[in-house]
Formats: structure tokens, C-alpha cells, sequence
């Protein structure tokens, strides 16, 4: 199934604002990337459909985690229908809830720091490979348990930003192509932007 990257790209601006939460800490989302499957150079997906990215091919509203660098888990918010691979990294937010919590998982950082990049987000609310394929449910008026994903969903207060994806190397990294990360503007709790760096030369 094609996927509607103007669609795509106003679901993953959507999540700026929102609110997110499981095991004890919420998070407010202050920034995003956007990634479009088998159409997407930079995207997990763009060589078809594995094991490792199944979950990125739907059912939407469920959790795409995976583990990088041998050290770190990222998190995905899958908004693509049956067959499709879209899917919106959760870049960085701020601690509203939870903070207690948040501090004893990410050890010595200070406050801001948190949840201030993918894999502090993903820390900061125990997020492993063991939630990969959850679902993330929209916030309900009883409780619910702990151990669920929730996503509350808030209109963003103040301008947007976007710009080139972060590590993204090759056609993928192109930021006059895909600019497809999204921030709040000014907001202190969005991540510092670094390049993806050169891969080295053959031969050197």
C-alpha cells in the first residue's frame, strides 16, 4: 500500500505536544522524525519487510522499539495502515511526570537531560525490546495498568520547526529532500541536531 507522506508527515506533527507515558513517567514529546518505509532511503524499512521491522508494516498505534549501537533502544509510534511501513521516531521531550523514576533509570543526568534525545526518551520510561509490537493506547478516563503505553494527545503550544533528520547518511539525509524532523520552536528539551558523519574512504 502506498503511503501518504503528506498525511504521514501532519500524523507526526501531531505528536509534538502530546503527552507520553508507561511505567510511572510521562513525557511530553518536543520532537519527532518522520520515516515512510520501502519510499525512504533513511527508513528501517526501505529494503522491504523483515523480522526486525515487521512491527513498522501495521497495525497502527503500536510501539516499533529497536535496539542500536549494541548499547541503546529507540521508540517508534507506528501510524501506517496494514502493509505499509510509516512509522514517527520519538526524538526527545521533557519529564512532567515521574521524575523520581526518570532520574533513578538515567542515573546521574540532570533534569533536563532526561529525556533529551531518542535514547534517554526511551530510558526514562523503560521502554526495551520487550515492548516492541505493543500497542499504544489514547488516554482513558479509569486507570490503567502500568506496564501499558499511553499516548494523551495535546494540540502543541507554540511554533514548529523542522530540518533535516538526525544520523541519517546518503539520499535519506538529504534536509532539502526530507526535512521531516519536527520540534517545538525554542523549547529547551529538544535535542541538540548533529550530522550524520562521513563514512570514511575506502582504502584509509
Amino acid at each position: 500500500m502506498p503511503i501518504d507522506v503528506p498525511l504521514l508527515l501532519d500524523q507526526t506533527r501531531a505528536l509534538l505536544g502530546a503527552r507520553l507515558s508507561h511505567a510511572g513517567v510521562t513525557v511530553r514529546i518536543t520532537e519527532v522524525e518522520a520515516y515512510a518505509g520501502e519510499t525512504d532511503p533513511g527508513s528501517h524499512a526501505f529494503r522491504g519487510r523483515t523480522n526486525r521491522n515487521a512491527v513498522m508494516f501495521g497495525p497502527p498505534r503500536h510501539l516499533y522499539v529497536y535496539f542500536t549501537y549494541g548499547m541503546h533502544h529507540c521508540a517508534n509510534i507506528v501510524l501506517s495502515q496494514d502493509g505499509s511501513a510509516a512509522a514517527a521516531l520519538i526524538r526527545s521531550g521533557e519529564v512532567v511526570d515521574g521524575v523520581h523514576l526518570a532520574r533513578q533509570r538515567r542515573g546521574s543526568a540532570v533534569d533536563r537531560d532526561l529525556a533529551r534525545g531518542p535514547a534517554r526518551l526511551t530510558q526514562a520510561l523503560g521502554l526495551t525490546l520487550a515492548d516492541n509490537g505493543v500497542p499504544v493506547l489514547s488516554a482513558l478516563p479509569k486507570p490503567v495498568d502500568e506496564d501499558a503505553v499511553v499516548l494523551h494527545e495535546v494540540a502543541p503550544a507554540g511554533a514548529l520547526e523542522s530540518g533535516p533528520r538526525v544520523g541519517v547518511r546518503g539520499p535519506g539525509g538529504d534536509g532539502a529532500l526530507f526535512p521531516w524532523r519536527f520540534w517545538l520552536a525554542g523549547d529547551p528539551f529538544v535535542s541538540v541536531y548533529r550530522p550524520a558523519a562521513p563514512r570514511p574512504r575506502s582504502g584509509t
